[in-house]
């Protein structure tokens, strides 16, 4: 067995984004891989529900990488000005990891989506794609990625739903959807 790279010698952008199931699994997937091999990794939640999902919960057990959401609660009770607040301020939280030197892996979950409902501009990410150090590889995920986002992303990835059971009236499933 070889020894765990400390650092990347060339980070990318990847965008998991898409009207279908899996953006943040296949995130965490990249984050579980990197942090296998001895990468830093820290995942940042923007407009989530509440912080008890199987994710926070195998972190909480596994602390192999961070996984904080800096606005607490269920954003989806939440006012439209409360999640434009907590949104820039989780954008500055953000800026801070991206920028720190601590990481070899940022993932923002959901930012696509603070950008999709008004909370953040597609200028916010580009600004944070472009002060990313060459070494660091970030991953950005949630549905309506921008076209200006997706031309300076390396790697775009388009979850497209064929069949969901939602539309059959199956609810979130513990363990799977959270």
């Amino acid at each position: 067995m070889t020894e765990a790279k400390k650092t990347l010698s060339k980070g990318l952008v990847q965008v998991y984004t898409g009207d279908g199931k899996g953006k943040t699994t296949a995130a965490l997937g990249q984050a579980m891989r990197a942090a296998g091999q001895g990468l830093r990794v820290i995942v940042i939640q923007f407009v989530k529900g509440l912080d008890d999902c199987g994710e926070h919960l195998f972190a909480a057990r596994h602390p192999a990488f961070q996984i904080i959401q800096p606005a607490k609660g269920d954003a989806f009770a939440k006012s439209k000005e409360q999640k434009t607040v907590e949104a820039k301020e989780t954008y500055e939280y953000a800026r801070r990891a991206i920028t720190s030197g601590d990481y070899d892996m940022v993932v923002l979950d959901e930012i696509l989506v603070a950008v999709r409902e008004g909370f953040l501009t597609s200028g916010q990410v580009i600004e944070l794609i472009a002060v990313k150090p060459v070494n660091l590889e970030l991953v950005l995920t949630g549905r309506g990625a921008t076209p200006d986002v997706v031309k300076v992303a390396d790697l775009v990835t388009e979850m497209l739903m064929i069949r969901h059971p939602f539309t059959e009236g199956v609810g979130q499933r513990c363990g799977i959807e959270y």
